[in-house]
């Protein structure tokens, strides 16, 4: 599986919910595969590859945990449950039984993203040598209009005047968007790199972190040309050439 994109098959029958966690996927850079009940995700896994399953507790026809017992007894594959059922006993029983863990709605999008993480963390380790391969292949030379940045050297130069410089959380956070360029990288993502693990630092604190970082390195940060926002996914940093520092 190494170099492969990470897959993870949806097994939700509210649409909304559906939509809403294909976002989070797709916002982490990984491939969502959708079916709307047990049976059709028995289809779907017939010709789909997956690393991870987010199934739903209340599921049309065949329960979510029985198709999870059902897989557990085919494949080692990760398993997360995701449910309205929040009371300890369904907890409890659905990780018993086949679950690896367990959501329960109303979630935060970061914490659904950091369950899945930490099962594929555990089911998949070699995904951890995938993500620093990417690493690797980052650019350690960036050009931002004015700027000039060292990755490597953590430096960054406003070239027009050097006495501009950008505060260590500005840099960290150019770096996390720079490790994938022209990719959006979502709040949550951000959140997790910067180990934001306690409710000081939220999304607000990341749209603040944004702004304070456009008006240093964008001509019209109104407009953003390097920095962009992407609806419902993120953000996504643009470079031009890369450039060395002076």
């Amino acid at each position: 599986m190494l170099n492969q994109k990470v897959k993870i098959l949806i097994v939700e029958d509210d649409p909304d919910m559906a939509e809403l966690i294909c976002d989070l996927i797709e916002a982490e850079g990984w491939i969502p595969v959708t079916a709307v009940s047990a049976e059709s995700a028995q289809e779907r896994l017939q010709h789909e590859t997956v690393q991870l399953v987010l199934v739903d507790h209340n599921l049309p026809g065949l329960s979510g945990r029985a198709f999870a017992q059902r897989l557990r007894a085919q494949t080692d594959v990760g398993i997360v449950m995701v449910t309205a059922a929040g009371s300890a006993t369904d907890r409890v029983l659905g990780l018993e039984t086949a679950a690896d863990d367990y959501v329960v709605k109303p979630f935060e999008p970061n914490e659904l993203t950091a369950r899945i993480k930490a099962v594929l963390r555990r089911t998949h380790p070699q995904l951890r040598h995938d993500r620093e391969s990417e690493r690797e292949q980052t650019p350690t030379a960036l050009r931002l209009g004015e700027w000039a940045v060292d990755l490597a050297q953590r430096r960054a130069v406003c070239l027009a005047d050097p006495t501009k410089t950008l505060t260590a959380a500005e840099f960290a956070l150019l770096e996390i968007l720079a490790e994938t360029p022209n990719t959006p990288v979502s709040r949550a993502q951000i959140l997790d790199r910067m180990g934001a693990d306690s409710d000081r630092f939220v999304d607000r604190n990341v749209d603040v972190l944004v702004l304070r970082l456009r008006r240093k390195i964008e001509r019209n940060p109104d407009l953003p040309s390097h920095i962009q926002t992407r609806r419902g996914k993120g953000y996504v940093l643009h470079t031009d050439d890369a450039g060395s520092l002076p």
